[in-house]
């Protein structure tokens, strides 16, 4: 399983890449079609790390950072307002990185036992 979580956060760069070049360049159609895999990456992945903080909090990060891009990137292109759900998206992002930091912080690594 774990093969398949590298696989699928690997892919996922490429995905959201591509999403900001074609905003960046302007193609509308093509970037918006490219968030929808961008973004179901991103929650499957938060999905099936649910059970393993260190690795669930960065993949929540993540998906609020990519909402984020995505709610910024739509609102520009098709004339909405969305400032006040991508600001807290954007900031959703950094509470779970905040608790991702505090887990690696209070939960040390277990000692290996020397045989």
């Amino acid at each position: 399983m774990f093969k398949h979580q590298r696989l699928l956060e690997n892919m996922h760069i490429p995905l959201w890449l591509i999403k900001d070049a074609c905003w960046m360049l302007q193609f509308k159609f093509f970037s918006t079609i490219v968030a929808l895999p961008t973004i179901s990456v991103a929650i499957y992945l938060v999905i099936i790390t649910r059970n393993s903080p260190k690795r669930f909090w960065p993949n929540l990060a993540v998906l609020f950072w990519i909402g984020a891009n995505t709610t910024w990137m739509l609102g520009e292109f098709y004339q909405f307002d969305f400032t006040v759900s991508a600001v807290t998206l954007f900031f959703s992002g950094i509470a779970a990185i905040i608790v991702y930091i505090f887990i690696i912080f209070t939960n040390p690594k277990p000692q290996q036992t020397k045989s």
